[in-house]
């Protein structure tokens, strides 16, 4: 359009080449820049994909590990109730024999006694977690706010 208007101004022929030459290498080292910047957007894009296929190798990886120590962490749980519900069954048999208190030493004695408060499941209620693991502490990545939920992983990517 510059191009025409120069033209339409009129002058000499010679100007008018001149002026149309020069807008034309305006144009072409603005093409440049462009194909620059967009050469530059490509490798800055590329660099971020890497970065977030890296990123997301390591979240697959943390997640089948969180798996994992959830599953640990519940087989850990099933065989301390079970260890507690023997050792109920231990100190009632222990308290209901006759000859039970007369065998004992009063150290053991006192321990049991300790114990009588208990009943099966009690210090651990079913589907309640130990506390050897302080779990109190306000973290940016509790465990109560990560979703295991995979359903980000299914969106389209263009």
């Amino acid at each position: 359009e510059q191009g025409l208007q120069l033209l339409e101004l009129g002058g000499s022929v010679e100007e008018d080449y001149i002026r149309i030459a020069r807008c034309f290498e305006a144009t072409r080292q603005r093409c440049c820049r462009l194909e620059q910047d967009r050469r530059r957007a490509r490798e800055k894009l590329a660099h971020v994909e890497a970065e977030r296929a890296a990123l997301e190798v390591k979240l697959k990886h943390a997640r089948n590990q969180v798996e994992v120590e959830m599953k640990k962490r519940h087989r850990a749980e099933a065989e301390l109730e079970k260890q507690e519900r023997k050792l109920q069954l231990v100190f009632e048999s222990l308290m209901q024999e006759p000859w039970g208190n007369e065998m004992l030493s009063r150290n053991q004695c006192s321990v049991l006694s300790a114990l009588a408060g208990r009943r099966p499941g009690a210090t651990l209620a079913p589907g309640r977690r130990s506390s050897a693991v302080d779990e109190s502490c306000q973290s940016l990545l509790s465990h109560s706010d990560i979703s295991y939920d995979r359903t980000e992983d299914d969106v389209v990517r263009c």
